[in-house]
Formats: structure tokens, sequence, C-alpha cells
């Protein structure tokens, strides 16, 4: 962001140097962001990732704090087997959680991002990066419809048409067997929607058998609407209500 030279003299020392600041901060983003563009294989922690991803508020972009990541991303990954098939829609942060980790701890391959901000397909790589623009929710990649065991929602507006319209696309992308089990006999199939408080009667009426969980998410850099988990299946991590 370049200002002509009479507009920062006319600039308080303090200002010009919170300005400085500024475009130093984005000038590293903007290093870093390449770096991690140019070298798919490096790992960095999940917080530093998503540092990279300035959130755009234009989006409704708000990422979640390292706990409520990690524990998302442990309701994915619970008892998953080499054949389970997870997408996380409209939840990077849960993505970049998982892509953090160890290789060896993870359980499945088939782990896809659905997103529509496209700087996120140098996390998962163009074979599970697929853009997702929740006003074409029919417009979906043919191989996953009717495969996926796992899906986690993050509908990024809270109202009633952007919540039915993440729904249309869950109902093609899952798999419709519900009490499949996987090779370790555990359930095979799981649906999480982590939206505002307020949608709660929405989620329920659009998911059948997803209930309000006891579990909060939390974002980093805090967010006013109160967050709620809401899923078809009690675990370690939380309990219906």
């Amino acid at each position: 962001m370049d200002l002509p030279d009479d507009v920062e003299l006319s600039l308080s020392s303090d200002t010009l140097k919170a300005l400085q600041e500024f475009r130093q901060e984005e000038q590293e983003r903007e290093a870093n962001f390449e770096k991690l563009h140019h070298d798919a294989d490096i790992k960095f922690e999940e917080q530093k990732v998503m540092d990279l991803f300035k959130e755009d508020w234009q989006l409704s972009q708000f990422w979640y704090d390292e706990k409520t990541a990690g524990v998302l991303a442990d309701a994915l990954l619970d008892g998953a087997d080499s054949e389970t098939v997870i997408c996380i829609l409209s939840a990077p942060s849960v993505y970049a959680e998982i892509k953090r980790r160890i290789t060896s701890s993870i359980p499945t391959k088939h782990i896809h991002l659905f997103e529509f901000d496209k700087r996120f397909e140098v996390l998962a790589g163009s074979d599970h990066f697929h853009f997702y623009d929740y006003n074409k929710p029919l417009a979906l990649p043919s191989e996953l419809e009717g495969k996926v065991h796992r899906l986690l929602i993050d509908p990024p507006f809270l109202n009633e048409e952007c919540q039915t319209k993440f729904s249309t696309s869950a109902r093609i992308l899952l798999n419709p067997d519900v009490n499949q089990r996987t090779k370790h006999g555990n359930r095979q199939h799981a649906v999480v929607s982590s939206t505002g408080e307020r949608m709660a009667g929405v989620v329920t009426r659009l998911y059948p058998g997803i209930k309000t969980t006891s579990f909060r998410p939390e974002h980093a850099n805090g967010l006013s609407n109160e967050f709620r988990c809401y899923a078809d299946f009690e675990w370690k991590g939380w309990q219906f209500e």
C-alpha cells in the first residue's frame, strides 16, 4: 500500500512507524506464503500456517483456535481406517491441523478440503482441494458423490439460505450407509456442523439425527457470535445436550 510522499509527510511519526510495520508484516506474510506455495513438503505448526492466510471478513473468514481445530480434527479421524473418506467444507484451519500431524498418525489419505478461497489449494494440493461455492451446491466432484463417510461443515454465514445450500451438498456427498463400520469395528459415518447457536433449529432440521453437543468452538481472533458444535454422534470429545 503505497502513499504519495506528500501524504506520508503529513502523518505523525507514530503513524508513520505503524504504517511501516504494517507494510513489513504484509511483505513477510507474502514471502512466507510464496515459500509455502513452492514447497508443499514444508511442515509448519498449524497456527503459523493459518497466519499466512489473512482472514477476509468480507468472506466471513474466522479461523479456529488451536484447541478447537484439534478437537474437530480428532472427531473426524477417531476410529477411521484407510478406506474412510473425509470432507471438510469451509473449515480450512481444521484441514491445516490435520496436515501438521505426523503422517503415520493419520489413518486415511482420503481427506478433502472444499473451500471458496483458492489460496488453500497450496495446503491440500490439486487432488484434494475442491473449489466450493455454496451458491452452487450441486457443483461437486462426481467421484465423491455418495462416497463421503465423514463430513465437517462450517457455513460462513448465519442464515437459513446458506445453511440449506450446504446441507444440499452434504446429502449428495454422504455415503448413504450410515451403519457402515470401519475395519476396526468403529462407526464409519459422522456428520459435524460448527455454526452459530441461533442456527440450532435450522441445523437439527436439515441433518437427521444431528443434535447440539457440549463442545464450544472458539476462534483464534475472537468472535462475538456464540458458536456451537452439532453432531450426529457422541464420543470422548463431547456429549449431546
